[in-house]
């Protein structure tokens, strides 16, 4: 028996039901979140966690049923050979998606089996010698009362953050005076960063680029869809707050586009989206030739803001992570030691590898069985059943 050998890989879909109304922002109207976690362990009885963010279903299919025939008796510690073969496996239908999520979920646990042998936290595997990394406190969703808005800004400062994201994109008219309330709310000495959730055209985009810039805004994310890279490109010429995007691109290839196009001035890609630890390690050093920086996006749990975390910290032009407050169980409860924010720094764990351990009581509590579909609602990205089929009207400019 060789200890590094992969044993099994297992997935472990989880499904959170968001409490009443649930809440509305650019996407639509959330119901609930889902997320996959990755097991893979070791003929020594080692065990790596990974995450991935894609449909549930999917996932399981194409780890447990296409690619861990393939994997199980391979050597756990050939990282690299292991992507490419996985890579190669699912190009006829990967590429981007599901495919990218689900191999990346395998790398990431893979990287925490080796730092784990190593006896290092991944940080430092992976070359890093800071185990603290900035945080910034992601929330603040559309609400009618900019004064309860207000105060939510107040709390994730007074709770430890240092910066908060807000949402945007509902009308022109709302988005400015949200902006400029939360702003008011938190001080000049705070970050204000805003998310506006690919609603935009090019012509309203500058127009608010410019007020983001009078209100010191950290940066202005997604106002585009992914795809728009010429917008992108030209909002970059006309404003000076930094553009921001990735959280709905994967692979480097998707980064290469968009930097050799010269579309942004920061970059976010997530490892249980955009192919695992290794190719938000690639794309944050892409990232560096451009001169770009790495601000990575997590939306989904906490093994995956970790994972993110642990690559942002080594990365020298690596400059924040993302952590959902929105009440998010898959970030609150999942792991037996909570996530340390101190004055806007994650402390990163000292333990091997991650530094995860996962509370089990959790993982049984909103794991989604084995044999069931994804119940019918509106899951941020994703939405399940034609009760949910919502499209959001268009957006009004200065409406």
């Amino acid at each position: 028996m060789t200890l590094t050998r992969i044993a099994d890989i297992q997935v472990h879909n989880l499904r959170y039901e968001v409490p009443g109304v649930g809440f509305s922002y650019g996407g639509g109207k959330l119901t609930g979140r889902v997320t996959s976690l990755l097991k893979v362990t070791t003929e020594g009885g080692t065990v790596g966690w990974g995450a991935a963010y894609s449909h549930p279903t999917l996932v399981r299919v194409i780890v447990e049923t296409h690619l861990r025939p393939f994997l199980v008796g391979k050597d756990a510690n050939d990282i690299v050979g292991l992507w490419q073969r996985m890579y190669r496996l699912t190009r006829w239908y990967g590429r981007k998606g599901v495919a990218m999520s689900a191999l990346g979920a395998i790398d990431t646990a893979l990287w925490d089996l080796k730092a784990k042998t190593m006896q290092e936290p991944l940080y430092r595997v992976l070359g890093g010698t800071r185990g603290r990394v900035p945080v910034y406190a992601s929330a603040l969703l559309w609400n009618d009362d900019l004064s309860e808005l207000a105060a939510e800004a107040h709390r994730h400062i007074a709770s430890g953050f240092r910066r908060v994201k807000m949402r945007l994109g509902r009308t022109e008219a709302y988005d400015i005076e949200a902006v400029r309330a939360v702003r008011a709310a938190i001080g000049p000495d705070n970050g204000l960063i805003v998310d506006a959730s690919m609603r935009y055209d090019l012509d309203t985009a500058v127009r608010i680029g410019r007020i983001l810039e009078e209100l010191k805004v950290v940066w202005y994310e997604e106002p585009f869809e992914p795809e728009d890279i010429d917008s992108y490109t030209a909002l970059r010429k006309q404003v000076k707050v930094p553009v921001a995007a990735g959280e709905n691109d994967f692979g480097v290839q998707g980064f290469r586009e968009m930097l050799r196009a010269s579309a942004l001035d920061i970059v976010q890609p997530d490892a249980c989206r955009a192919g695992g630890v290794s190719e938000v390690l690639a794309i944050g050093r892409m990232a560096e030739t451009f001169g770009a920086k790495v601000a990575t996006h997590t939306w989904s749990d906490a093994v995956a803001l970790l994972a993110n975390a642990h690559v942002v910290s080594a990365l020298p032009n690596g400059i924040s992570v993302e952590m959902d407050r929105t009440g998010n169980p898959f970030i609150d409860e999942l792991l037996v030691t909570p996530l340390r924010v101190e004055d806007g720094i994650l402390i990163l764990p000292d333990a091997p590898g991650l530094g995860v351990e996962i509370n089990e009581a959790t993982l049984s509590r909103l794991a989604l069985p084995v044999a069931d579909a994804v119940p019918d609602g509106a899951y941020s990205d994703m939405s399940f059943g034609s009760a949910y089929d919502f499209v959001m009207p268009p957006y009004h400019p200065e409406g």
